[in-house]
């Protein structure tokens, strides 16, 4: 099976085909993989170099132009490091754009802490106005970049190599509903599907699938969690523990509930080791998730 980036590289070259006002703003990372896109549309796929806030301010001129960029680099580099222009270049101005990562929290541990996000998401969450998408699989990352670069918004859509078995219907709106109970809700956030599912095996708990986090499904929280009393939700995410969790707690604001947010830890792994590992020590692999959320659903 193809990656999710080796899936963007190929979407986006075809797109590029279908859709003149689309283009590429690329910081060196991928570029291998848009060689024959840049020849096919001189002008429309630009290599910065190693400057990304130029990146980020790039693909902000083109949007103000009616372009529609798509803007791509490591996650570390297209959210952490040029955070001013995306604040600024694309919010400030009303500018839309794609903006497509890679390298998730850990996806190359071996390139160190500099290569690594779990907090992009939580840090866009302090901007206004922008989608952000996490698929689970290639065929989701195809279709919700399908999705993105029709409109003329700000979407975030993030890569990682993690990746379920199995790619599922997505739309880019709401949740979707995998696994049905009655003792409490997991919201299994883009690649932590499959180790929800593995982790909740015979616990009578409803489980949701999330690959469209902003803005958050309200509703299809709401109408998970049902008539009771009270509610309990886990809300699993591969980035930084309890990103989301604010947004859950704001769904079910008219409600007695408990929400535990499970994901990345703030304390830096500082002996890199490899993505399993990473998954093993924040505690997302089955396993781990098991005990959380057996410990949560029956203190």
């Amino acid at each position: 099976m193809d990656t999710m980036r080796d899936r963007f590289v190929t979407t986006t070259t075809e797109l590029l085909d279908e859709d003149p006002r689309l283009a590429v703003v690329l910081a060196e990372i991928s570029c291998d993989g848009f060689r024959a896109a840049a020849r096919a549309h001189p002008g429309r796929v630009v290599n910065v170099g190693i400057r990304e806030q130029l990146l980020i301010g790039a693909g902000a001129g083109m949007a103000l132009t009616g372009m529609r960029p798509v803007i791509h680099t490591f996650a570390s580099f297209l959210v952490e490091r040029p955070f001013e222009q995306v604040k600024l270049d694309l919010g400030h101005q009303a500018a839309g754009a794609v903006l497509v990562s890679a390298g998730a929290s850990y996806d190359w541990p071996a390139g160190g802490f500099t290569h690594m996000s779990p907090g992009d998401v939580a840090l866009l969450d302090t901007l206004d106005g922008w989608t952000v998408h996490v698929p689970g699989h290639p065929d989701e990352a195809e279709a919700l970049l399908r999705h993105a670069v029709v409109g003329k918004d700000r979407v975030y859509v993030r890569l990682s190599l993690q990746s379920n078995s199995l790619g599922r219907p997505v739309t880019g709106k709401g949740f979707l509903t995998v696994r049905r109970g009655s003792a409490g809700v997991v919201v299994a956030v883009g690649p932590m599907l499959d180790n929800v599912l593995a982790a909740t095996e015979g616990l009578d708990v409803t489980v949701l699938y999330a690959t469209t986090v902003r803005p958050f499904d309200a509703d299809g929280l709401g109408e998970a969690v049902g008539a009771g009393a009270t509610a309990d939700v886990v809300v699993v995410e591969p980035c930084l523990a309890g990103t989301s969790a604010g947004a859950a707690g704001d769904a079910l604001a008219a409600l007695p509930h408990r929400v535990l947010g499970l994901g990345v830890a703030r304390a830096e792994l500082r002996r890199y080791g490899r993505m399993e590992e990473h998954l093993t020590a924040h505690g997302l692999d089955p396993r781990g998730l098991r005990t959380r959320i057996d410990a949560f659903l029956r203190p």
